[in-house]
């Protein structure tokens, strides 16, 4: 497989790299924290908190990723905005499955898993201003430039001359 033309496909695949790297760091923590203050419970709450905020905050870099395989092609914009609109609209759905379904659950420790979502969320955006500070992307980007000048527009020769 070709690398993407895309030049921030670099950053996301970064980002979610190291998103996943602290994710289960996180869930060590977060699993510890819960199992020390509420038991099991507070351990499965916790790695549950967790989970959902990465699989959350990894599917718009994920539709991104994915979308930027049609680069280059006519209906690539449309298909761009139509990947990552469908996936908000699937971590929203999933969002709201999963809370009714888990809002009932006795197992769960609602401080735990709160808190573990929001830690959760913050480390997503502490990798991504990390990550997004540290990478180097020109101002002027995914762009080529022509390399030759049609002979009838070149300086110097008659066709150019003759327009003028």
């Amino acid at each position: 497989m070709s690398p993407s033309p895309v030049s921030s496909t670099p950053i996301l695949r970064k980002t979610l790299i190291w998103s996943s790297v602290s994710a289960a760091v996180l869930a060590v923590l977060a699993g510890g924290i819960g199992l020390f203050v509420a038991g099991a419970n507070g351990l499965w709450s916790g790695l549950l908190g967790v989970l959902l905020a990465v699989i959350f905050l990894s599917i718009t870099g994920g539709s991104i990723l994915f979308a930027n395989r049609w680069f280059g092609d006519p209906l690539y914009v449309q298909l761009f905005f139509a990947i990552v609109l469908g996936g908000w609209l699937l971590k929203l759905g999933i969002f709201v499955v999963v809370m009714i379904v888990l809002a009932g659950q006795p197992w769960i420790v609602p401080m735990v898993f709160f808190l573990s979502i929001v830690a959760g969320v913050a480390m997503s955006l502490i990798v991504d201003v990390i990550v997004l500070t540290q990478m180097r992307l020109p101002n002027v980007s995914d762009i080529s430039l022509p390399t030759e000048v049609p002979e009838d527009r070149a300086p110097g020769t008659d066709a150019a001359d003759a327009r003028d």
